[in-house]
């Protein structure tokens, strides 16, 4: 049975979605959403657009059997960086590591290993829209004749032509 109270009311999706994905990236990652959400801040401007973290490999439990309390111990946090960017962000691990314990709340991290791969996802190459014919471009050609402004008035043609010219869009 459930130990918490039902909450009444709406509950944002992010909140339902956390709470079925922490579970999976915790055990295979060892990384949860709340520090994936907030890379940006914790890595900064100069490296928040090439980095990412992976995971963090915690070390092996002491058994408590062999003197040992058995405690927590930071772990290795793995970050994906790109290129040459790499070499720059190892200079800074100190201040970063400092970030990352402080979002923690606790010295969750002792060192960091960088490894260098692409961290964007390529960009999907767009085919340009057909263009328009008959009907539906003399209905576009009415629609911004009043546009007086030329870079509004293209960029409002574009955007048409774009919905006008999806697939299963009706044309007038």
């Amino acid at each position: 049975m459930n130990s918490r109270p039902a909450r009444k009311g709406a509950q944002q999706i992010s909140e339902v979605a956390n709470r079925l994905i922490d579970p999976v990236l915790a055990r295979r990652a060892g990384i949860n959403t709340m520090l994936l959400g907030s890379w940006d801040e914790i890595a900064g401007s100069a490296f928040a657009d090439c980095s990412r973290p992976e995971k963090i490999a915690w070390p092996r439990r002491v058994s408590e059997m062999a003197g040992e309390d058995g405690g927590h111990q930071p772990g290795t946090l793995t970050i994906a960086c790109e290129g040459s960017r790499a070499l720059f962000l190892s200079h800074q691990q100190g201040e970063l590591i400092q970030r990352i314990n402080g979002f923690f709340g606790f010295p969750a991290i002792r060192q960091i290993r960088i490894v260098q791969k692409p961290v964007t996802p390529p960009a999907r190459r767009r085919r340009p829209p057909r263009p328009l014919t008959g009907e539906a471009a003399r209905h576009l050609d009415a629609l911004v004749e009043g546009i007086e402004g030329d870079a509004l008035k293209a960029a409002l043609k574009r955007l048409g032509t774009a919905v006008l010219g999806q697939k299963g869009s009706k044309r007038p």
